[in-house]
């Protein structure tokens, strides 16, 4: 699942996207207006998946730096009170 996020948050693979979108839509005749509108949306839609997937990245590294300094904490308490 962490492999098919990374990809998906991948500025290239929705640079590629836009790429292909924009050249089929030229090839089947679709006014300049609406490539133009798809290729924004999609690269909008590129930078809000990149910046969430990111943060959860950010995220979840802080939540467990936290759930280990609570575990060293409650293990140094241990060894001091069985002492």
């Amino acid at each position: 699942m962490q492999t098919v996020i990374k990809k998906l948050s991948s500025r290239k693979l929705w640079a590629a996207i836009v790429g292909i979108v924009s050249g089929l839509a030229m090839a089947f005749g679709l006014d300049e207006g609406i490539i133009s509108t798809l290729a924004g949306a999609v690269t909008a839609a590129a930078s809000v998946i990149t910046y969430i997937a990111t943060e959860g990245k950010i995220d979840a590294a802080s939540v467990a730096k936290a759930a280990t300094a609570v575990e060293e904490a409650v293990t140094a308490v241990k060894a001091t009170t069985t002492e």
